[in-house]
């Protein structure tokens, strides 16, 4: 049983209404600002397991976070899809052109990069985590400076949302990993999902054949990302997803991409949360 979990950020985070959301509510929080932290704090046994963002609808993949799960050998055991809105707020009583610098997580700058340019007169500045911009204004009592962070983030600290939702893409969603440092429980009948990550060597139609084989044992591939290998320039590392209907499929999958790939790893084996 999961009773304490790490997250990156401070509560009213993202990351904190996934916890709220995949957990029960009264799961013990470790706050952690950066997520090399998340992952020590597991690895530490702080924690029983971490949440970590992997993607964003709008700016695609934290490839940094696919790098720490695999060199810190860490377990996938969940996912969630959490629908992102980004809120600008500031202390009461102010409106747009009373704001002159923004705070935020470069993600979430980036996300709602759009709706700054009919300001120019606002200043972007990247801070470590949306919410605790949001804490650090209500305790400065600073005025003229905004955060965006969530509506949970504006209640939480008493600021005032000056714009709602003001992402580009309205539907704006991040995928959340649940990693822990053991493999899940999860009973086989309830494993439809699986990120694995694989090297090949570098001639036509290597990959290819690999995603020839996922097809024909009827898996279905959701996500590949290439990750270069720092040591070896010009070498990839592939981290792919796949879902399935009958776990014997991926079983027969997995032998022969053992066989057929180099450095073959399971990074974790779960429920498809879009199901």
């Amino acid at each position: 049983m999961i009773t304490s979990v790490a997250i990156q950020g401070v509560k009213g985070s993202f990351h904190h209404i996934v916890s709220q959301q995949y957990f029960d509510n009264d799961v013990k929080l470790d706050e952690c600002m950066t997520f090399d932290a998340v992952v020590d704090s597991v690895l530490n046994q702080r924690c029983d397991a971490a949440i970590m963002a992997i993607e964003n609808s709008i700016a695609g993949s934290i490839i940094p976070n696919y790098a720490l799960i695999d060199t810190h050998n860490l377990h996938i055991v969940g996912e969630h899809y959490l629908d992102i809105q980004h809120h600008l707020m500031a202390l009461p009583n102010q409106s747009i052109h009373d704001i002159k610098e923004v705070y935020s997580h470069p993600m979430a700058l980036l996300q709602c990069k759009a709706f700054f340019k009919q300001y120019p007169h606002i200043k972007l500045i990247e801070d470590i985590d949306t919410a605790q911009v949001a804490q650090r204004i209500q305790n400065n009592q600073t005025k003229n400076v905004a955060a965006i962070a969530s509506r949970l983030a504006a209640q939480l600290f008493g600021l005032e949302i000056v714009s709602e939702s003001i992402q580009t893409i309205k539907h704006n969603e991040t995928r959340f990993f649940i990693v822990k440092t053991k493999n899940s429980e999860i009973p086989k009948s309830k494993i439809n999902k699986a990120s694995v990550k694989f090297e090949l060597d570098h001639k036509r139609g290597s990959l290819a054949t690999i995603l020839n084989v996922l097809s024909d044992c009827k898996l279905n591939l959701t996500k590949i990302q290439s990750l270069p290998k720092i040591e070896t320039p010009w070498k990839y590392a592939f981290f792919v997803d796949v879902t399935f209907d009958d776990y014997d499929d991926y079983d027969k999958a997995k032998s022969i991409m053992k066989i057929m790939a180099q450095q073959f790893k399971v990074l974790g084996e779960y429920k498809n949360a879009r199901r």
